[in-house]
């Protein structure tokens, strides 16, 4: 089973919308439940609740090849778009521990999860919200 929040299954969805005709690759973390308000799981389970916007760190990764967006080892999923493909993985997404992949219409049901070898994963939409994150 693979849990995602709501409010990160519905972000994902619009931004695979606003990029079509093009797809899209974001990177995705997750909290513990235990992290999460209102979460009805075990504490320890993992659920998907973050992303990393893919322009974060462009520029220095033109420049030196290095992503600067992401933090190293802090990305367990991925989400893909495929404006005209299937609702599967393809030969060109790029493979992580869990891959979410969306085509049209980017409504709940045209949302899925794969392992990194193709096999669909139950997927489970969470109404729980994350802790609200701030600078120190």
């Amino acid at each position: 089973m693979v849990y995602i929040t709501r409010g990160l299954a519905e972000t994902l969805l619009r931004l695979g919308e606003d990029r079509d005709p093009d797809s899209t690759t974001i990177r995705l973390s997750v909290s513990p439940a235990s992290d999460l308000d209102d979460a009805d799981l075990p504490p320890e389970t993992p659920v998907f609740t973050h992303f990393y916007m893919p322009e974060a760190g462009g520029s220095v990764g033109a420049v030196f090849g290095i992503d600067l967006g992401t933090p190293p080892g802090q990305t367990q999923g991925l989400f893909v778009s495929h404006p005209v493909g299937d609702l599967s993985i393809s030969e060109r997404d790029d493979l992580a521990e869990v891959v979410f992949v969306a085509v049209p219409p980017y409504e709940e049901e045209s949302l899925a999860a794969f392992d990194r070898s193709g096999r669909r994963k139950e997927l489970e939409i969470v109404d729980a919200e994350p802790p609200e994150e701030r600078v120190a």
